[in-house]
């Protein structure tokens, strides 16, 4: 195996990875909607149900986040490290998180149900938000410079630096926010049908839950819109003959070179949208979040592959082109990635593990009569 062959397997590990963790952003979707007018029963059913997941979640990000330290370690140094204002708020909200499932329905709790309540709304909108201003920066750029000579200075032994906002900058870019925006609004359209899916056997609740995938997925489609509108007109850096330079319309052309990408792209398109719109024509239909997720996925893994692939600087500097990271300049050793690439072939029995347990968990719909009778809840 190639270095050349091992760095594309690994981002497409990566693509998969990220795709799988926006679909597990339901959890925090879900959060985003606890303060809305809802009985305190429909609220305790809501908040297990998603109690259920979040593990899930928040293991799916540090796993991201490892198999970029693995595989491509020069981004794990750049971002992580050089961004870490916009991962601590980040980490923060993750933190708020498990806070809340944890001590939610303690007896003795003091601040009441509420005030977890709030604290998981604060993960829900700030995490998405957040995370899709942290991947906007791999299409959109960042400002960091990388001056790998640094090594040999033994007083500042520094490759990366960033700016002095050290990620907040980032925030301001309102095409990154676009993004975060938009994943927000996916979360909260699969969260209504995770709910839908779990606590459907009420018709009123229900009801209300389709609802919110008409109104919420009506924006995520503006927003997604304006993204994909966003991204193909974008300069991206283009990496020839060792050279990079900016160039126009390089995600365009990415996607017109290589249209397999565009068969991954329109098939998860086209799988988010056969989950929310049967979900909206039958009542009776439960099962639109496998659609929609797998769509999630999909999609995600084809603009990740956009990036990264197509000799593309999958992180680019707006500060110096030259800084921009690609597969090629900041993946691990052949030796390393060979090694990974061993381990990475337990993944399949990780995910059938994954679906074994979540299909004991939700064997059985959340009802109200269980929220009352036992005591094991969040």
């Amino acid at each position: 195996m190639s270095i050349e062959f091992l760095q594309s397997y690994w981002w497409l590990i990566i693509a998969l990875l990220g795709g799988v963790l926006v679909f597990l952003l339901f959890v925090q979707g879900g959060q985003s909607m606890l303060l809305c007018r809802q009985s305190p029963i429909e609220r305790t059913m809501m908040v297990n149900a998603l109690g259920r997941k979040w593990e899930l979640t928040f293991t799916t990000l540090v796993v991201f986040g490892g198999a970029f330290f693995a595989s491509f370690p020069l981004f794990y140094s750049t971002s992580f490290g050089g961004a870490y204002w916009l991962w601590m708020l980040i980490l923060f909200s993750f933190i708020l998180q498990a806070v809340s499932y944890e001590f939610r329905s303690k007896s003795g709790n003091v601040f009441g149900t509420r005030t977890y309540d709030t604290f998981l709304f604060i993960n829900g909108c700030v995490g998405c938000v957040l995370l899709g201003v942290a991947v906007g920066m791999m299409f959109f750029g960042a400002e960091f410079t990388v001056t790998k000579a640094n090594l040999l200075d033994s007083s500042a032994p520094v490759i990366s630096s960033w700016v002095s906002t050290h990620g907040l900058e980032a925030i301001a870019d309102w095409r990154n926010l676009v993004l975060g925006v938009m994943v927000l609004f996916l979360a909260r359209t699969t969260a209504s049908l995770y709910f839908i899916n779990m606590i459907g056997h009420d018709e009123e609740f229900a009801a209300r839950q389709r609802r919110s995938v008409l109104v919420n997925g009506g924006i995520f489609t503006v927003f997604f819109l304006t993204f994909v509108v966003l991204l193909l007109t974008a300069k991206g850096v283009e990496v020839k003959d060792g050279a990079m330079t900016w160039t126009d319309n390089k995600y365009l052309h990415n996607l017109l070179s290589q249209l397999w990408i565009a068969v991954v792209l329109l098939l998860g398109v086209a799988g988010v949208l056969r989950g929310i719109i049967h979900t909206l024509i039958s009542k009776k239909y439960r099962h639109g979040i496998w659609w929609t997720g797998a769509g999630t996925v999909f999609t995600v893994m084809a603009l990740l592959f956009l990036a990264g692939y197509g000799d593309t600087a999958y992180y680019p500097s707006t500060i110096d082109v030259n800084s921009s990271l690609t597969l090629a300049n900041s993946s691990s050793s052949l030796f390393t990635l060979t090694v990974m690439s061993w381990v990475s072939l337990i993944t399949p029995f990780v995910i059938a593990y994954i679906a074994y347990v979540w299909r004991c968990m939700d064997r059985k719909p959340i009802t109200p009569e269980e929220m009352k009778s036992t005591s094991h809840k969040y």
